[in-house]
């Protein structure tokens, strides 16, 4: 993956840091964003140097969709100053914060939040960053596994990333043309600090879940960042439109 550059969003914790480690590892260097933790966002990026690649973070709120096209200048800034390029070549929609809420006591503004950051921002930061992207490039969306199964408390969480999967496969459609593949990848319940860090740190939800699962275990952060990465490599360019589900066999 030698001198491709991925702009991985929220990548400076949880599954997006783990996708920005093992870019890393397959040589590709990162922009990554972060929504207010400077010090994880440096750590990241020492992270990559460490490795050998070159990184840069940028802040970034994806729920602000007014800031997009003054991000989207700083990325170009940052191509040309930083690799003499002038496009970049991935893009990780990752970014995003649970919510859970029982149907008849989710409040409008709980929806607004979650539409404004998993739905609208990563349809119109895509839409900005797209005249930066290489004709081939390659799109990953993050869903979840509450699109296909259905938990109580998750009814706007789970709807927002069934509207993704839906949206990767018009991307991918009205992308084809310039070679982007676009594709989603869903994890299922991962130990990450997602969503309060439930599923890590209560024994008790994490041997629930593991019970469910095919496999007898959650998930870890290395089961998905390692996916990506792989998604995002040579071998894997004509796969598209599709939703990849890593969720190792739960409620099948």
């Amino acid at each position: 993956m030698s001198s491709k550059i991925a702009i991985v969003t929220g990548g400076s914790r949880g599954l997006g840091r783990n996708t920005v480690q093992h870019l890393a590892q397959r040589g590709a260097d990162v922009i990554l964003t972060y929504h207010s933790e400077q010090k994880e966002a440096d750590e990241a990026v020492a992270e990559v140097e460490k490795l050998g690649g070159k990184a840069l973070a940028f802040q970034l709120d994806t729920g602000d969709s007014s800031s997009f096209e003054a991000f989207a200048d700083q990325v170009r800034l940052a191509l040309q100053q930083h690799w003499q390029r002038h496009h970049f070549d991935f893009l990780v929609n990752n970014a995003g914060m649970g919510m859970s809420a029982k149907f008849v006591e989710t409040t409008e503004q709980q929806v607004d939040a979650l539409f404004n950051v998993h739905f609208k921002g990563v349809f119109f930061l895509t839409q900005k960053l797209l005249p930066l992207m290489v004709d081939g490039g390659r799109i990953i969306n993050l869903s979840s596994g509450l699109a296909r199964f259905s938990l109580p408390g998750n009814a706007a969480y789970g709807a927002m990333k069934g509207a993704i999967d839906v949206l990767t496969r018009y991307m991918a459609l009205e992308l084809g043309p310039r070679r982007i593949t676009v594709n989603s990848v869903a994890p299922g319940a991962i130990e990450t600090d997602f969503g309060g860090g439930r599923v890590r740190d209560n024994a008790e939800i994490n041997e629930q879940i593991a019970s469910q699962t095919a496999l007898g275990r959650v998930g870890m952060p290395d089961d998905i960042g390692a996916l990506i990465a792989t998604m995002l490599g040579n071998e894997h360019g004509w796969i598209n439109g599709q939703r990849i589900e890593a969720s190792g066999g739960i409620m099948l």
